[in-house]
């Protein structure tokens, strides 16, 4: 007999067991999405559990939630200043580049299947997009790093490419289900208009966000989660009832966000983290079990030619021509080809033509199913060897003193600062004060008690402030925007 229990049970279990399988990824540089996609197969109907799952709409809801906080979190876990550098070439290769991949891959699938060209462009459009996350998890886990450039341009490219890619495979079912429902020019305007709304909108939603938690000042740590939460689902809404691409706004506001100071920062960026992962976790045991395993042989063949064609013609030519201008080496270029691993949004997208009545729905989700399988397998698998081979790994070791010799603390760097009646700072949070890196406030003293201060503490009057500033002009030069405000002073 079902029961709420009995579900709860179930989903525990494979939660459990998800988080417990992923140690094979970093003992043996296994993708995690390889092991969680393994797990959703063993209990589907097919599997051990026997649970049988063909909702596809649920599936594709779960996905969509899943993707809005695995790029936010992606997002809010990227440094600008890193990305800066590769800006241009990222973009090209997250729009020129997935076209170009679509493109070629069509051209394979034209001539291998019975399919129209425009069938062929749909099925490539959906793998067309690259999860370079499961790369770095596979990195980290060899100790391998890669050199300066191409950690943050691949970092780039995984949380950019995801919007065109999606773009891209709703643009080209709805010309196949209704072919007279726009021209082409159309089709230009509403891709210029969807990255555009879903840009701005996610550049002001990014900005916001910081001088917003920093005012706020709630009274519990655990209501700034429930707030950030709020503040994306009603970005991604927002900008996609607006016909702005939501997916794009989601991962810009969370890169515009980390480029500012905010209260409870590093517990926010963990817990989006934490978030991610469950996310991750979710889709990838739900379109596990949407697959029906019995019937992956019958496209091997087929799907096995379109993976060989994808991470050998189609993916490396899309990289070199959208890379030919850029300063990147032949082997750089050659290894940003190779990391190319598909990841959950094809599989997602292959969903896409279900609920729209494609006749050839099931044969594509079965081909993308199985190209994705065997990418990471055999990409993820290789690709340390790959890393060293191409010489890509970076050469800087971090500097280990052997020698050091224990000094003593620099007494005269620390100094003490009384906030007085009516100062400018009482009332702000210390991450409100935009304070220099080399400026800290070490201690506060509050009447008898001695306080450890965070971002998020509110300084008050009478508070006794220790810092630490090794350079006294900067000192006296913060100290400024902590005297007292004349204009409260004389009232």
């Amino acid at each position: 007999m079902d029961s709420i229990e009995l579900y709860l049970l179930i989903t525990a279990f494979l939660m459990l067991l998800s988080v417990a399988a992923s140690k094979l990824s970093t003992s043996f540089g296994i993708p995690s999405l390889f092991i969680f996609l393994g797990l959703g197969m063993l209990a589907g109907s097919d599997g051990i559990l026997g649970i049988y799952f063909d909702n596809v709409q649920l599936a594709q809801n779960i996905g969509t939630l899943a993707l809005i906080f695995i790029l936010f979190g992606g997002g809010l876990d990227t440094a600008w200043k890193a990305i800066k550098p590769v800006l241009k070439d990222g973009l090209i290769l997250a729009t020129l580049g997935v076209s170009l991949t679509a493109f070629f891959v069509a051209i394979c699938v034209y001539y291998l299947l019975d399919f129209t060209f425009l069938e062929a462009l749909l099925l490539g459009a959906i793998v067309s997009s690259t999860d370079a996350a499961a790369v770095f998890a596979i990195l980290r886990a060899k100790g391998i790093a890669l050199k300066k450039k191409l950690g943050p341009l691949l970092e780039l490219e995984s949380g950019s490419n995801d919007p065109m890619a999606i773009f891209l495979t709703v643009a080209i079912l709805q010309i196949l289900m209704l072919p007279q429902s726009s021209s082409a020019i159309e089709w230009i305007g509403t891709f210029f208009l969807q990255f555009l709304i879903g840009g701005a909108l996610g550049f002001v939603f990014g900005y916001l966000l910081p001088p917003i938690l920093n005012r706020i000042h709630l009274s519990f740590y655990g209501l700034y989660p429930v707030f950030t939460i709020g503040w994306v689902l009603f970005l991604f809404a927002s900008s996609s009832m607006l016909g702005g691409n939501g997916f794009l706004a989601v991962y810009l506001a969370g890169i515009v966000a980390n480029t500012k100071e905010f209260v409870h920062k590093k517990n926010l960026i963990g817990f989006h983290d934490g978030l991610s992962w469950i996310m991750q976790i979710a889709v990838f045991l739900a379109l596990g079990l949407l697959v029906f395993p019995s019937q992956l042989p019958d496209v091997a063949l087929y799907g096995l030619a379109i993976a060989f064609w994808l991470m050998f013609v189609a993916r490396p030519a899309g990289v070199f021509l959208s890379t030919m201008f850029s300063s990147f080496s032949l082997k750089e270029r050659t290894f940003i080809s190779w990391v190319g691993l598909r990841g959950a949004v094809p599989i997602i997208l292959a969903t896409y033509p279900y609920l729209q009545g494609f006749e050839q729905s099931n044969l594509i989700f079965n081909i993308v199913f199985f190209v994705v399988l065997f990418s990471i397998l055999i990409q993820g698998a290789t690709l340390p060897f790959v890393a060293k081979l191409l010489k890509v790994e970076s050469k800087s070791k971090d500097f280990k003193p052997e020698n050091v010799v224990a000094s003593p603390l620099f007494y005269h760097t620390l100094k003490q600062f009384y906030i007085e009646e009516n100062s400018k700072v009482i009332g702000l949070s210390i991450v409100e004060l935009n304070l220099p890196a080399d400026f800290l406030i070490l201690l506060i003293k509050r009447e008898s008690e001695y306080i450890k201060p965070t971002g998020s503490t509110i300084l008050e009057e009478n508070d006794m402030l220790l810092i630490q500033c090794n350079s006294e002009n900067r000192y006296k030069k913060v100290l400024k925007n902590f005297q007292v405000d004349k204009t409260l002073a004389t009232k």
